[in-house]
This record gives C-alpha cells, structure tokens and sequence, in this order.
C-alpha cells in the first residue's frame, strides 16, 4: 500500500511539473528573463524545461503566483509585460543591479501582496498606481535612487504592514492618509529629504513596532502621542529639525535620543523633561 501511494505521489509530482503555464503568463517571464540579461543570472532559468522547474517561479494551476530572484545577478530593467501577470501574489527582485523605473501600471496587479525591489538602481518616481493594490502587505523599496514624493493614496492599503522606503530620494511631506494605516507595524523612511511636521495623526498607528524619520529634514514639534503607541519598540527619529521639548520616556525610546540639527547645520539635543505631561506638545 505504501509503495502505491509513493507511486502515486510521484505520478502526482511529475504532472505538476509539466503542467502548462499560461501563454500570456510564459510570454511575461520571458520577456523578464530578456530585460535583465537571464543568461548571466546566478541562477539561469532553462528554457527547454517547463516553467515549473524555472527557479524562483511558483505556480498554482496555469498561473504564476510567485517570482522570487532575489540576490541573483539581475541587470537591466523591470518589463512593463511584468504587470499582466495578473496572478502575481508574491515580486522578490531586490539585492540586484536592476535600474530605469518602476512600471506606472504595477497597480494592476491586484493579487499582489509582497513588492520587494530593494537594494536596487531604481529612480523615478513611486508610481500614484501602487495605491491600487490594495492585498498589499510588504512594499519594500529601499536603497534606490527613488525621487518623488510619497504617493498621496498610500493609506489606500488598508492592508499594509511593512512600508521600506529609506535611502531614496523621497521629497515632501508624509500623507496624512498614511497615518490611517492601523495595521502598520514597520515604517522605514530615514536617509531621504522629507519636509514638514510629523502629525500628531500618528497616535492612530496601533500596530507600530519600528518607526524610522531619521536623516531627513523634518521640523517642527515631536508628537507627545508616539508615547501612546504602546507596541513601539523600537524607533529613530533624529537628524531631522524638530524641535521643543519631549518627555525622557519619549527620547529614551530614540536610538540617538532626539539628536536634532539646528539652523545653522549643528546637532543639538532636544530639551528632555522628566513629567511627560510637561513637553512642549501641540494645543488640543
């Protein structure tokens, strides 16, 4: 009975690997495969084979639901073919050497729940349609050449839980849709030129663990309520402008305990009360 059931299985194994991917779905991955250079990959796919054996590409019946290339040497640009893999749950192409911009129509992947092109050559701006996938719970971008602003629609990803956009180019201010986001816990946006206040909205990211502003140029007043997100464990917001006073709770959290840069470039530390109840916050 055993050596039936292994017999069976391994007949099972043998016709999902040779199941037949989509046109359209096989059409998009090569077309990928093409546009950074496939056959200098690390791991190169071989294209005689079926695309089940592809590495890095999952499929659940005809339909790709995962390509995962990370870290292997892929060079040139993301195909604007990638977005009719209309299945796609899952796009891991980050530690590569991929550059030119982000596709303006990745909104139409609307099964997508992980988007992770970091540590890549990227610029141009966050395309407004990455506000449209709204499965959407990893949006990794970080260490690029990314410009731009952060998409005014971003807190249309209800859903978000991990949001990586440090060392870009990323200019103005935080939409204040993104402080709606209460299934939020990691928010990443150091080492980048953002502008203006850190709204006291914050108070409505429940979730937060790890929160990073730091080395931007942010001013204004530090919201006594990051003191009310009691799941932050962990958080840096200092190199910016802000100023006024915080509790010791509040700047005993910060890694560089409220570091700040003043007008004239030099870094100075925030004044730190030990009653929280006495920092300098914004009136009600």
């Amino acid at each position: 009975m055993k050596n039936i059931t292994t017999l069976f299985l391994t007949i099972l194994f043998s016709f999902s690997m040779f199941a037949k991917v989509s046109p359209s779905d096989k059409e998009a991955l090569l077309k990928l495969y093409k546009a950074t250079n496939g056959s200098q990959w690390i791991t190169k796919w071989d294209l005689s084979l079926p695309v089940a054996t592809w590495y890095g590409v999952k499929l659940e019946g005809e339909k790709v639901v995962s390509i995962n290339l990370a870290n292997n040497n892929l060079v040139g640009e993301i195909p604007s073919d990638i977005v009719n893999l209309g299945s796609l749950q899952e796009l891991d192409l980050h530690k590569n050497q991929i550059s030119g911009t982000i596709p303006s129509l990745i909104g139409s992947l609307k099964d997508l729940k992980i988007l992770n092109l970091s540590f890549n050559k990227l610029s141009g701006i966050i395309p407004s349609s990455v506000c449209e996938l709204s499965n959407l719970k990893d949006l990794e971008l970080y260490m690029n050449a990314l410009s731009g602003e952060i998409p005014m629609q971003i807190g249309a990803l209800k859903q978000l839980e991990v949001l990586a956009l440090y060392n870009n180019e990323i200019t103005g201010q935080i939409p204040n849709s993104l402080y709606d986001l209460k299934t939020m816990k990691i928010l990443l946006l150091s080492s980048n030129k953002l502008t203006g206040e850190l709204s006291r909205e914050v108070v409505h990211m429940t979730s937060l663990e790890n929160f990073s502003l730091f080395d931007n140029k942010m001013n204004g007043q530090v919201p006594l309520e990051l003191e009310k997100l009691n799941n932050l464990k962990e958080m840096n917001i200092s190199y910016n402008m802000f100023n006024g006073s915080v509790s010791k709770s509040l700047a005993s959290l910060d890694t560089l305990n409220m570091t700040m840069i003043n007008d004239n470039g030099a870094t100075v530390l925030l004044d730190v009360t030990t009653d929280k109840n006495s920092a300098i916050v914004s009136e009600e």
